[in-house]
């Protein structure tokens, strides 16, 4: 059996969030991103592998080409399987314990290395303002390594969540106070901000703290971290 060509048109639409929307599907690829999403809560619709010895088990499997996989895979070097699943619904906000926050990120690598490390550090919830990537475009996923399958997302408004929640609330900042001589605490939202521009001035105005991570280097002319890298600074500290 092969790919039709209402299947092919479908995978293909996939990669754009419209579309992701409209069929509530996303695409996920690779032996291990799709192994780990078989073995959670995520429901399969349907799963396309070049060698399918590893799913045959499975009903929902069918079999095509190198040629059709590399049709369809966004990967530079596709890998055997590529899987159709549908997106969850998503759970309620959490207003209580430790929360990760993110205005406007741009870069779906970010975003999946971001994910990895709330499953990391035991951050149970990842809230996104609207502006962020969507965690479901297929290179989110593969940045996730199957961490997206651990870690609850809620897209929502920022600006009413942090005005609606009494938790205190962390501004990650250049100019902040430096996180190695803060007292942090155990419950508490930390907002990261846009690759080029920071945190935005709405989001900002209600912010009432801020931790910065400061340069060692001796020519203190590095202009700024990533924002994966600063997080997994942060949270670090966050949870030590």
């Amino acid at each position: 059996m092969s790919l039709s060509r209402n299947q092919l048109k479908l995978i293909t639409s996939l990669q754009q969030k419209k579309y992701r929307n409209i069929h509530n599907l996303f695409i996920a690829e690779g032996t291990k991103v799709v192994n780990e999403l078989l073995n959670s809560n995520f429901e399969l619709e349907q799963l396309f592998c070049v060698n399918t010895s590893a799913y045959e088990t499975n009903e929902k499997v069918t079999q095509i080409t190198e040629d059709e996989l590399k049709k369809v895979s966004s990967l530079k070097t596709p890998n055997n399987v590529l899987g159709l699943f549908k997106i969850p619904v998503e759970e309620e906000l959490i207003t209580n314990g430790f929360v990760l926050a993110l205005d406007e990120i741009n870069d779906p690598g970010n975003l999946g290395t971001i994910i990895r490390l709330c499953d990391w550090f035991g951050v149970d919830q990842l809230i996104c303002a609207t502006n962020t990537v969507d965690c479901y475009n297929s290179k989110v996923v593969q940045a996730s390594m199957g961490s997206l399958t651990r870690v609850s997302i809620v897209y929502t408004n920022l600006s009413t969540y942090l005005q609606n929640t009494s938790l205190p609330k962390y501004a990650s900042l250049m100019e902040g106070e430096n996180v190695y001589k803060s007292e942090l605490p155990k419950n508490a939202i930390l907002v990261m901000g846009n690759e080029a521009n920071g945190i935005s001035n709405s989001i900002l105005k209600l912010l009432t703290n801020s931790v910065s991570i400061p340069r060692f280097g001796n020519s203190q002319q590095t202009e700024s971290l990533n924002v994966a890298t600063a997080t997994a600074i942060l949270l670090s500290e966050f949870k030590r």
